[in-house]
């Protein structure tokens, strides 16, 4: 997986036990935008494998056009940019550290009006 001559194609994810369903995926580490062109390619790897679902992620972002192209093609590929991977990360604790946690506590008004 991820290696050159892979087809454009990182990694696989399985719906279910048998494999019946399954994700590709495609991960970039770029500093520049992903645009449409790379997710061209990537929906023309999906074909190819006769798949119906992707997910592109990349560390950057992607451009307007890519966004645009991937919504308007039957394939459906979700993009996932830098900012959402990361938020991804902190939610699921994959290496992320908790350095504190805050408890917010309120007054508890019904207590203070006895009958």
């Amino acid at each position: 997986m991820g290696k050159s001559g892979d087809g454009g194609i990182d990694g696989i994810i399985k719906e279910d036990r048998l494999g019946l369903d399954v994700i590709y995926i495609q991960a970039k580490r770029w500093d520049n935008v992903v645009g449409r062109p790379e997710v061209q390619k990537f929906a023309g790897a999906l074909q190819g494998q006769r798949a119906r679902k992707g997910i592109f992620i990349t560390t950057s972002s992607f451009t307007k056009e890519a966004a645009t192209f991937a919504t308007a093609i039957d394939n459906k590929i979700i993009l996932i940019d830098g900012e959402e991977l990361v938020g991804l990360m902190i939610d699921h604790n994959i290496e992320v550290t908790p350095v504190a946690v805050y408890e917010i506590k309120r007054v508890d008004t019904d207590y203070f009006t006895g009958e």
